[in-house]
């Protein structure tokens, strides 16, 4: 091994000496955690309340949060709720943190999950616009960075390619991001947000 490459920089040496940041880190991944424990338990009330409005097997699985280190090298805590996942379908709204990055929430339909919710969606195209959600354009439904190949504005789009968009891929994600500095107002955006994503889908 040449022992140039396992040399620390300056910057390298006075973090790998300091546990501060690392238990800093920590404080905040946990504050993340409590965010999204207390967005999946009012996601819960809110789909007991309206149970009939979706099939009982989208809705049947508990929320579940997952935590990670390594999405483009950087940490992350998910939240998926509801979360039906098979092979061939999906119907889940995920709610990302990324760190040095952003909070954002997703609907991800693929499958008969999205031939079941596609119309809703189209016929939504001017709630998306007004409120500045992003439309999955990648042929990979497993990124979740919102740079130009992966997402585009809906209001960068007609009405009529977002029709075409939604119908012609195998998946449709539609997102909304937040940044960090919102953090106070991260509850209630996100909370607002899954509203409105599912009041769109309901029956």
């Amino acid at each position: 091994m040449n022992p140039a490459k396992i040399r620390l920089s300056a910057t390298e040496l006075e973090l790998v000496t300091n546990a501060d940041w690392i238990l800093t880190k920590n404080g905040i991944i946990q504050k993340v955690k409590s965010i999204l424990e207390g967005l999946q338990a009012e996601q819960q009330d809110y789909l007991v309340q309206e149970k009939n409005s979706f099939p009982a097997e989208f809705i049947s699985l508990l929320p579940k949060i997952s935590k990670g280190e390594n999405y483009k090298g950087l940490p992350y805590l998910v939240l998926d709720y509801p979360r039906y996942f098979d092979k061939e379908n999906v119907f889940t709204i995920r709610t990302l943190f990324w760190w040095g990055n952003f909070f954002s929430i997703t609907l991800h339909l693929s499958g008969r999950c999205k031939e079941l919710f596609q119309q809703q969606l189209i016929n939504a195209y001017s709630v998306f616009t007004s409120t500045d959600f992003f439309l999955c354009i990648n042929d990979d439904q497993w990124e979740h960075h919102f740079e130009k190949d992966n997402y585009k504005r809906v209001k960068e789009i007609t009405s009529r390619e977002f029709e075409q968009l939604l119908s012609k891929k195998s998946f449709i994600k539609l997102a909304q991001k937040y940044p960090l500095q919102q953090w106070d107002e991260i509850p209630t955006l996100l909370l607002t947000e899954f509203r409105k994503i599912m009041e769109i889908v309901k029956a």
